[in-house]
């Protein structure tokens, strides 16, 4: 997707979504201690480190780890409803708008998580900025299998379109898969 559209989209976005993400940050400012924004940093475009923003969705002092690691106990109240409507991840639009990130992309790795940094690497995934949501994650693939991620992840960057980023969004929005066979997003 261009740039530009994706800057306004992002711009849009947060416009249209700041209601919802003042509410988001009331309500866990009131249920649990700490800054209603988590800072994070993962790893970006090119293997560059940059900054990720999303609502705070665990308890203070949780060990950084991947997602699919996390303990359900360690996840607030407010958090597990946030996370389930995805709402969590809206300051990301912030990102976007500063050029760290795509809408679509690849998820952005934590630097800990080496095995699948080297298997993008091999992958060729950082030649793009990461995303907010991607191909693997309308999958269902999280980051517990890499070398599975990574390939889909590769599929994404080699394929990428206009059209495959609209249908990805779409379908993270309404739910759904998009098959990864090798042409089935030719043109």
């Amino acid at each position: 997707m261009p740039r530009i559209i994706e800057t306004i989209l992002a711009l849009l976005g947060l416009v249209a979504l700041s209601p919802i993400l003042l509410i988001s940050f009331i309500l866990v400012r009131l249920t649990s201690p700490g800054p209603a924004l988590f800072k994070q940093i993962r790893v970006g475009r090119n293997q560059i480190p940059f900054a990720i923003y999303k609502i705070s969705t665990m308890h203070l002092g949780t060990k950084e780890t991947g997602t699919h690691l996390v303990e359900a106990q360690s996840v607030t109240a407010i958090g597990r409803v946030l996370r389930k409507l995805r709402l969590d991840e809206i300051p990301q639009l912030i990102n976007v708008i500063a050029g760290d990130m795509s809408l679509v992309g690849p998820r952005p790795s934590l630097p800990s998580q080496t095995e699948l940094i080297a298997a993008r690497a091999a992958e060729n995934v950082y030649a793009v900025r990461p995303g907010i949501t991607g191909l693997a994650q309308i999958q269902g693939l999280d980051m517990s299998n890499p070398v599975e991620l990574a390939k889909v992840d590769g599929i994404y960057v080699r394929d990428r379109s206009f059209g495959l980023d609209l249908r990805i969004i779409v379908k993270t929005i309404i739910g759904g898969a998009i098959d990864t066979r090798p042409n089935v997003h030719a043109k």
